[in-house]
């Protein structure tokens, strides 16, 4: 090859490097610029009431006959606000506890119909009107833990009138299709007042409850013979409210109550095929019905995640929807129970425990659409614990036999338990944002819109103190690959993992860049 030829390919070469390299660079300024991270506190939008999750029916028996070390460790996991030597947290520190008060399908046995006796529940009054506060000891025992560990806010809910007061006798509604709710007319004020018991007796015993929530999911039928639940009508729900306004009143409590745990989001919104137990927004908030003119009404809604999640186009446009409607009537809104029920592409149905991230970063974009988008003031899991093998709890049980390994007889007294990455995921959120923080706008440069539209890659919410001097941001890569960010604006000392390898794990930062590993949720701490 001539000298004038090698020179010329040397050229060539030398401007293909000088391409590459510039194609990098652009591309580097170009990712810093969008990566800079925006706060405005300026922007505040809900203040935080809590995150919670529920005792509901496996609390009952861990709680009252599993080994004192395995319950106390599960006990941790679910509500300490302690740090271990490493700085890692030991649990998630729920701010509230969800305290389910039994039917009584527990003492009829088989003659409750409900084969499963795990989803049965202790009642605390018999059919002679008799009290026995012994009952639902595991799930006392829990209650009983969460206020030693200092949970924030305790509440009580019943989804099935005692059934010695119901029409049918049980704790479920069987064939009636009219909507009302499962219980005699001339109960009414006897189930209000029972309720209101189950107050008194936990106030006198320094256990008070914040809130009570009287009826749940009223869409449902509760046909099946599977658990204890009723329907109810607007107008059921709005009569037992006001008898409990007048007992808790009587009885000088603090409780609030608080409606009305629809069992899917467009119920709040929407009549969505059932108009005597849809539309609850207006009805409970419409001029005629007002339930804030109530005293100890808590005056904001709760609804269910529930079928509202997939596709991710049905997750932003329904919350989008609620939201348009909470604000018309300038009220709050609770997230109050969530797990996963519907076939999806990303993780599948509910069906198959996941103790992995796959679940724990879907759920994590729920929690981020609900805060988010419909202004959540809190945020709830359903069971707190599971021996089934779904995705339905925050805690997994079993035998610890592989091949027998869901014996439901066998784990009554004892058994196995494995906290899940979607139990740490949570903990990103309910850690580290605490009651009385408030949510407030966090972006790109000075981009307004949202930081992915499609919620597939990095979802970010942040969250000061009442001071405005701590700053919580939550941020979500549910991408494949590590993100970079910039903070320099901000003062970040801490970050917390949720990943594969890593349980809300303690990292120290000390650069003004934060890298977001691949799958995963992150809670960033700092201060302005």
């Amino acid at each position: 090859m001539n000298i004038k030829k090698q020179i010329l390919k040397n050229n060539n070469i030398i401007h293909l490097v000088s391409l590459v390299f510039c194609f990098f660079m652009s591309s580097f300024f170009l990712n810093a610029q969008t990566l800079k991270i925006n706060i405005d506190k300026k922007y505040k939008f809900q203040t935080i009431d809590g995150f919670g999750a529920s005792d509901a029916w496996r609390c009952q028996y861990v709680g009252a006959h599993w080994p004192d070390e395995k319950k106390q460790r599960i006990a941790e996991l679910l509500f300490s606000k302690e740090l271990d030597g490493d700085g890692n947290p030991k649990g998630i520190g729920l701010s509230i506890w969800r305290f389910y008060i039994g039917a009584g399908t527990m003492e009829q046995g088989g003659a409750s119909d409900i084969k499963n006796d795990w989803r049965r529940a202790e009642s605390f009054v018999d059919y002679k009107g008799n009290y026995d506060w012994s009952k639902q000891k595991g799930q006392q025992w829990f209650l009983n833990e969460a206020k030693k560990f200092g949970v924030d806010k305790f509440l009580a809910f019943s989804i099935s009138a005692p059934v010695h007061w119901t029409k049918n006798g049980k704790g479920y509604n069987g064939d009636n299709k009219d909507g009302e709710i499962n219980l005699k007319p001339e109960y009414f004020d006897v189930y209000s007042q029972f309720m209101v018991e189950v107050l008194k007796h936990f106030d006198s015993k320094g256990l008070k409850f914040a809130y009570l929530s009287p009826i749940n999911e009223p869409q449902w039928d509760w046909e099946k013979k599977t658990q204890e639940g009723t329907p109810a009508t607007n107008s059921n729900i709005l009569e037992l409210t006001k008898l409990l306004v007048k007992d808790i009143e009587e009885s000088n409590l603090e409780t609030e109550i608080v409606l009305a745990e629809a069992a899917d989001l467009r119920w709040l919104y929407s009549s969505y095929g059932k108009p005597e137990r849809g539309n609850q927004i207006d009805y409970f908030f419409d001029a005629e019905n007002n339930v804030r003119a109530l005293n100890n009404v808590k005056g904001n809604i709760s609804g269910h995640s529930y079928f509202t999640t997939w596709p991710v186009d049905s997750l932003i446009t329904i919350r989008q929807k609620l939201n348009k409607q909470l604000s018309t009537h300038n009220i709050d809104y609770w997230q109050s129970e969530f797990c996963i029920l519907e076939k999806t592409d990303d993780i599948g149905s509910g069906h198959k425990r996941d103790l992995g991230m796959d679940t724990a970063l879907y759920v994590a974009r729920v929690i981020h659409a609900d805060l988010t988008l419909a202004n959540a003031s809190s945020w709830q899991w359903w069971t707190a614990l599971t021996n089934a093998n779904f995705k339905d709890g925050l805690i997994y049980l079993d035998t610890g036999d592989e091949e027998d390994l869901f014996n439901l007889d066998k784990m009554k007294s004892d058994g196995v338990f494995h906290d899940s990455k979607l139990l740490w995921a949570l903990g990103n959120y309910a850690r580290f944002v605490r009651p009385n923080m408030t949510r407030v706008k966090i972006g790109l440069q000075d981009d307004d819109s949202l930081i992915d539209d499609d919620y597939n890659g990095i979802m970010f919410s942040a969250y000061t103190s009442q001071k405005e001097s701590e700053l919580v941001i939550v941020g979500i890569n549910y991408g494949n690959e590590p993100i970079t960010l910039d903070f320099k604006d901000y003062n970040i000392v801490s970050k917390y993992v949720t990943s594969k390898d890593k349980d809300l794990e303690f990292e120290r930062v000390v650069d003004k860049k934060i890298t977001l590993e691949a799958r995963s949720v992150n809670t960033l701490i700092g201060n302005f």
